[in-house]
């Protein structure tokens, strides 16, 4: 059941939001770029800001992949003997700042970057690593379509109803969650309404220290 979007008046209201939305959150947050890099830089080796390549937006027929940016919360080269997996709660990888960084959420801020050039959204459905796409595609039903003609975002509403992914079942979790965001997109009075209420919710777990 994938959920293209072909409302073009919506898809173009939506990319001015963003636009918009992510150059008054830059303006915002600039403050917080020195304070937050040298915190970073002081507390561990390793460069401030970290990319890695996700999948972004795609159809049945062709998939779109970037370089996402955060502000690193892990220790430089944390993966190299785990390999790719999700991140748990006390995790062992994750610096001191990292995760007053993750608990806020001020390591996504870069990521206003990535929505200023079209890769991303401030809101959608957040974009998985390749290296997990094709187990969770085959694991679960209807994996890939939550994603189909919706950019990925930084925030959405799986990420303020349950946070990060620590397993496979928050992953099934997820996907309820962003089926029922994309069909907020069919049309502007309840696509605005969603998003109204998804920022609130963000800025709430920004506050509240809910992120892990």
């Amino acid at each position: 059941m994938p959920h293209i979007i072909s409302n073009y008046p919506i898809w173009f209201a939506k990319r001015v939001f963003d636009l918009f939305g992510a150059s008054l959150a830059m303006v915002l947050f600039l403050p917080l770029f020195p304070i937050i890099a040298l915190a970073i830089k002081t507390s561990s080796k390793g460069p401030i800001f970290y990319r890695q390549q996700r999948v972004g937006k795609s159809t049945p027929q062709h998939m779109e992949f970037f370089d996402i940016i955060k502000f690193r919360t892990m220790y430089q080269d944390a993966e190299s003997y785990s390999g790719a997996v999700w991140a748990t709660k006390n995790d062992p990888r994750i610096t001191p700042v990292g995760r007053f960084l993750r608990k806020t959420r001020l390591d996504e801020i870069p990521q206003l970057f990535n929505v200023i050039r079209g890769e991303m959204s401030l809101i959608g459905p957040r974009p998985e690593r390749p290296s997990f796409y094709n187990k969770l595609e085959h694991e679960i039903p209807y994996f890939a379509d939550r994603t189909y003609g919706v950019m990925p975002g930084i925030t959405g509403l799986a990420q303020v109803n349950q946070g990060y992914d620590t397993c496979i079942d928050d992953v099934r979790t997820k996907v309820g969650y962003d089926h029922s965001y994309a069909l907020s997109l069919r049309s502007t009075k309840s696509w605005l309404m969603m998003d109204m209420n998804i920022i609130a919710q963000t800025l709430v777990v920004m506050f509240n220290g809910r992120g892990q």
